[in-house]
């Protein structure tokens, strides 16, 4: 019997020297590859929300701070350019002239983050002017600021 143990030894070792030689044979073929890939960006990243806050009471020759603030529900940042407010009065209050109100565009240049609310964006000032007419029209008007942003 040790010949026959002998025999299946080397055969168990010839096969394991074949099986480990095979294992690690292997062929390719070279080439050369060309290729490209495009996606479209989207053609609009959102818009902001834009806010002005001022405090009630303003009088004939009196003046109030203005602070604008914006909101960006984007997942990408957005620049607020120049803000450009728009004054109206409520319909109740027809008599009140909005050429007796003053505010200039602000430049506020700012990038305003994906996800927030009441960013602040800039300031500005509302002047209600003290004219040589009786101005009564205006008490207890509502004042409005519309905004616009490049």
């Amino acid at each position: 019997m040790p010949k026959l143990n002998k025999k299946i030894a080397a055969g168990v070792a010839a096969a394991a020297i074949v099986a480990a030689g095979a294992g690690s044979a292997y062929a390719y073929w070279s080439t050369t590859g060309s290729g490209s890939g495009s996606g479209t960006n989207a053609s609009s990243n959102g818009t902001v929300s834009l806010h002005a806050a001022f405090a009630d009471g303003l009088t004939p020759g009196a003046s109030e701070a203005v602070t604008y603030t914006a909101d960006n529900a984007g997942s990408s940042s957005l620049q607020v350019g120049t803000i450009t407010p728009t004054v109206s009065v409520d319909a109740a209050h027809s008599t009140c002239l909005v050429s007796d109100f003053s505010i200039a565009p602000t430049a506020s240049n700012t990038t305003v983050p994906a996800h927030s609310t009441g960013y602040a964006v800039g300031s500005g000032t509302l002047s209600f002017a003290d004219t040589a007419v009786n101005q009564d029209g205006c008490k207890g008007a509502i004042i409005t600021l519309t905004l616009a942003s490049n």
